[in-house]
């Protein structure tokens, strides 16, 4: 049995794009941004990199993505990544970080265009809601590459 998961704490890169597939299933997807600090030790000067990843949240989860996230809103995504490579417009040859999403939780911020703040859980859970009703919002991305939304 294998099994690999990944942990990324950053911030979206810009509004979330919500859309439905054939079937009605909704997806969600936004692109967060991982920045790294540290000093170097030779010229003692600070020094940051930042990785990007390309979120896809499905069912539920994505509609809750949508309501309350948007650009510079602080998030942590647990999911499976899978590095992807492509053809830029450039012509020259790039790689893509794709994150599917199981689970989303806000960090940062409310409602879109809502500045009030607030904890929101990626299950966008709400008032009556239990708290364990995230886990079950959760369903396998699609097999065919066709679904792939991007």
């Amino acid at each position: 049995m294998s099994w690999h998961q990944t942990i990324i704490v950053g911030n979206l890169g810009g509004d979330p794009e919500l859309r439905y597939m054939q079937n009605g299933r909704a997806v969600c997807n936004f692109s967060v941004a991982v920045s790294e600090r540290w000093r170097d030790r030779q010229t003692n000067e600070q020094q940051e990199r930042t990785t990007w990843y390309r979120v896809a949240v499905w069912g539920q989860q994505a509609e809750n993505c949508n309501t309350y996230l948007a650009k510079g809103r602080q998030v942590m995504v647990i999911g499976n990544v899978a590095a992807r490579g492509y053809i830029n417009n450039n012509g020259e040859a790039a790689a893509s970080l794709d994150l599917t999403a199981r689970s989303v939780q806000f960090l940062s911020g409310g409602n879109r265009g809502d500045d009030q703040g607030g904890d929101r859980q990626g299950g966008g859970r709400r008032e009556g809601q239990r708290r364990d009703d995230r886990a079950s919002n959760y369903a396998d991305p699609p097999s065919s590459a066709d679904d792939i939304p991007f």
